[in-house]
């Protein structure tokens, strides 16, 4: 059986939301017997649309800009229409992650605003997998995995004064790499699944 392939397409208005599509490309090739790849979301040519085409589960990312997905990250998902129209992601998996400068910033918007996305799409969306961590509990801290609670998707929060070298946390970043393993995983039990059936 050949690689699954998972693709991470996002936009980074300042570099924070790049670092966490990298992670997730990490974690996404950390698996075996995947291959990930990453893409620049205002970067809208033949590359791009052939690799999501090819990809088994697309990773989706953009900032929380007003509480919503960034306009770069908006154009791109409008850009799909000529997919959304031929069906051409039908049945693959999809995941999101986000980041703002507040702790909740309205994450939570963002992400699932990517999953209605996804789900025009007719993908089948994975979460992130995880129990909350941080001051979900008292004994909880700031380098746990999940810290600022999330299900449906990734979330990192980067201050407004830090640079992207700086922010976000190395939790947040473990968070995302995470979030690339969890759907790198699954794509491979979706491609078991696919090819049993096929014998």
């Amino acid at each position: 059986m050949s690689d699954v392939r998972v693709s991470v397409v996002f936009h980074s208005g300042y570099g924070h939301t790049a670092r966490q599509a990298e992670a997730a490309v990490r974690g996404a090739e950390g698996t075996e017997g995947v291959r990930a790849s990453l893409h620049d979301a205002t970067v809208l040519d033949e590359g791009l649309w052939s690799a999501l085409d090819a990809a088994d589960a697309i990773v989706f990312g953009t900032p929380t800009y007003m509480g919503g997905v960034s306009a770069a990250f908006q154009t791109f998902a409008e850009a799909t229409s000529s997919i959304w129209q031929r069906r051409g992601w039908q049945g693959k998996l999809a995941a999101g992650f986000t980041n703002s400068a507040g702790t909740n910033g309205n994450k939570d918007t963002v992400l699932s605003a990517l999953a209605v996305f996804a789900a025009q799409h007719g993908m089948v969306w994975v979460p992130l997998g995880l129990l909350p961590g941080g001051e979900y509990s008292s004994r909880g801290h700031r380098d746990d995995l999940n810290r600022l609670g999330g299900f449906t998707g990734a979330m990192a929060q980067s201050s407004s004064d830090l640079g992207p070298d700086l922010a976000p946390a190395d939790s947040d970043l473990r968070t995302a790499e995470h979030l690339g393993a969890q759907v790198a995983k699954a794509a491979l039990r979706f491609e078991h699944g696919r090819a049993a059936v096929m014998a």
